[in-house]
């Protein structure tokens, strides 16, 4: 029951973030539709999508108290699947081929994802997580992952690659670790709640610090992928990337898969592949929007008429002065 409730919740965050993305989105094109432009942040709508966001996280962050990493990782397809159907409604965007054929095999992949994830018991004390921070087969990933950030980030500082591959393995491999923190916060204070206290253990700040740390660097390496790069590039190799993460972190520090069987190892990865997959073709050949500005509003201009271009060709040799015809009219005048 409680991995279900897991799911559930995992599932209904998801949903939540989409929902407000597009809210978020539609407010700044309201903005942008105005006479008057106002700073975003004055925008009720804007800040009814921000609520959603922040819900939708805590959401995320508890569903990992109740269900394994690598179930709730994954479910993150849902937001992306979500987005791209409610958009149709909130932005009126035109409903294409690759969206019906991607969500469908989204929704396949976590019909197989739920199916057959690992059963495993999901009360996890502090003294788990101490004994999982010390096991062996941690500490070899532990200094593999240092070894190959430390590589990605060398490249990135020294020699000023910031290709999307690296930016986002970069990513990936710092995500890791907040599953691993978020899930063991999440569980110890879920334990709490229920009259286990938890909270008293050491293991339980040293977790939330590297929870809070590795989320921090994330989300710069990340944003700076956005900046650099489109969104739909970024979102789906980003989603590939943390949800493989996501589950080698959950079946090596977490041992999810120990007691599962070959048949629902294969199923669960099937799953996984095809909800990557349906992630890929809805993001594919989506156009980035554009909020189109004009840079002079000539109706603003007292007693100008307009006679020739708004915009001057950047490449001719008059850009940025006055047309030599419309300057002769005006001595004549």
């Amino acid at each position: 029951q409680s991995q279900l409730l897991g799911v559930l919740l995992a599932a209904a965050s998801n949903f939540l973030i989409s929902v407000s993305l597009n809210i978020q989105k539609c407010a700044h094109l309201r903005l942008v539709c105005q006479a008057e432009q106002k700073p975003y942040y004055t925008s009720k709508l804007w800040w009814c999508g921000i609520t959603l966001l922040g819900l939708g996280e805590v959401g995320n962050f508890t569903a990992y108290g109740f269900a394994p990493i690598t179930l709730v990782a994954p479910l993150g397809c849902v937001s992306v699947i979500g987005s791209a159907f409610i958009s149709v409604f909130f932005l009126k965007k035109t409903m294409r081929t690759a969206d019906i054929l991607g969500g469908t095999l989204t929704i396949t992949g976590i019909y197989l994802l739920v199916t057959f994830a690992p059963n495993v018991p999901q009360e996890l004390t502090a003294r788990q997580v101490q004994k999982y921070l010390v096991s062996w087969p941690f500490l070899v990933y532990s200094i593999l992952e240092i070894i190959i950030f430390c590589i990605l980030l060398y490249f990135y500082k020294r020699k000023a690659v910031k290709h999307i591959m690296v930016l986002l393995m970069m990513v990936a491999l710092l995500a890791s670790l907040t599953v691993i923190a978020v899930k063991a916060v999440s569980s110890m204070i879920a334990l709490s709640v229920k009259g286990k206290m938890q909270l008293t253990h050491s293991v339980f700040y040293i977790m939330s610090v590297l929870m809070a740390t590795s989320c921090a660097f994330q989300t710069k390496f990340l944003n700076q992928a956005m900046h650099l790069y489109e969104a739909t590039a970024v979102v789906p190799i980003n989603f590939v990337f943390f949800t493989t993460s996501a589950i080698i972190s959950g079946v090596i520090f977490y041992r999810e898969f120990q007691s599962a069987a070959l048949l629902s190892v294969f199923m669960f990865l099937f799953g996984c592949l095809l909800s990557s997959l349906g992630v890929i073709i809805i993001a594919r050949n989506k156009k980035e929007e554009h909020l189109h500005i004009p840079f002079i509003d000539c109706g603003h201009i007292p007693r100008q008429k307009l006679t020739g271009k708004i915009q001057p060709d950047s490449h001719s040799s008059c850009y940025g002065t006055l047309n030599k015809e419309d300057d002769s009219v005006k001595r004549q005048s």
